[in-house]
């Protein structure tokens, strides 16, 4: 079966180009204006857009989108709430995959079998659920997989070739690349050590790799563009859209703040000379 990240993927391989994906986390600072940004990025550039699914406990990011998890919660957030936000979004554009990324404790509590059922019908593309291995593929990527959905993993530095074809067993969709050890935002990613690593990624799947921690700016998304299939830009949008934020609360160049960055990256990202991916 194929999904709108497969029909993406193999448009923006037949224009030779590699894909601007976009994380923001879901209800922040609030419910409207998460929308607002969502609907807006891919008129910005953005070819996937990566949705968080606020959690109390995000072991695996960074301290920009753990305060952005935090705004959300604050403001009410709640996975139901998130599948509302893929759907409002879905009434207007039918054509860019949307991928809800987190973690495995509030899709249990949900339930799984209801949480797959609703997202599907929200227009849920493909789930990133970092803290679920693939020793546990029976909990959650197996059933989504079955519900339609892709189920992306995560790739690291330390991911070595005997550990990948686990990784990658059923994962489906695209592989990201995690660029850099550590959390979310921290340093900058090397493009000559990132293609090598993009390169044995590949030697061991055929779906594409996208690279993302650490991509800043314009700059930083067009020297990943050349070497990837895809660029991920997370924490910087997020950290835009905390500076507009006045006495914790969206601003009047709130949107604007997101969609302005994420348009200069989308430049870097759809300029750059392909070198390999």
């Amino acid at each position: 079966m194929s999904t709108r990240i497969d029909h993406r993927f193999a448009t923006l391989r037949a224009e030779g180009r590699a894909a601007l994906i976009t994380f923001v986390m879901a209800g922040d600072p609030d419910a409207a204006t998460s929308l607002a940004i969502v609907k807006a990025l891919p008129k910005a550039g953005a070819d996937v857009i990566e949705i968080g699914m606020p959690f109390s406990d995000p072991m695996a990011d960074g301290p920009a989108i753990q305060a952005a998890g935090l705004r959300a919660l604050r403001g009410g957030q709640t996975l139901r709430k998130t599948l509302a936000l893929t759907r409002a979004f879905r009434e207007t554009d039918q054509q860019t995959p949307i991928v809800l990324m987190g973690y495995y404790n509030p899709i249990y509590v949900y339930g799984v079998e209801a949480f797959l059922r609703d997202a599907a019908s929200a227009g849920v593309d493909g789930l990133i659920v970092v803290d679920l291995p693939p020793e546990e593929d029976e909990e959650l990527c197996l059933p989504a997989l079955r519900a339609g959905l892709n189920f992306v993993r995560l790739a690291t530095p330390t991911t070595d070739d005997r550990r990948l074809p686990a990784v990658l067993a059923n994962t489906s969709g695209f592989v990201y690349y995690v660029s850099i050890t550590g959390v979310t935002g921290s340093a900058a990613p090397e493009p000559a050590k990132v293609g090598a690593a993009v390169a044995r990624v590949k030697r061991h799947t055929h779906l594409p790799v996208a690279v993302g921690f650490g991509v800043k700016d314009e700059k930083s998304a067009a020297a990943i563009a050349s070497v990837a299939d895809g660029v991920v830009v997370g924490s910087a949008l997020v950290e835009a859209l905390r500076a507009s934020l006045v006495e914790g609360k969206a601003g009047p160049h709130t949107v604007g703040a997101v969609v302005e960055l994420a348009g200069r990256i989308a430049a870097g990202v759809h300029g750059a000379v392909r070198t390999g991916g």
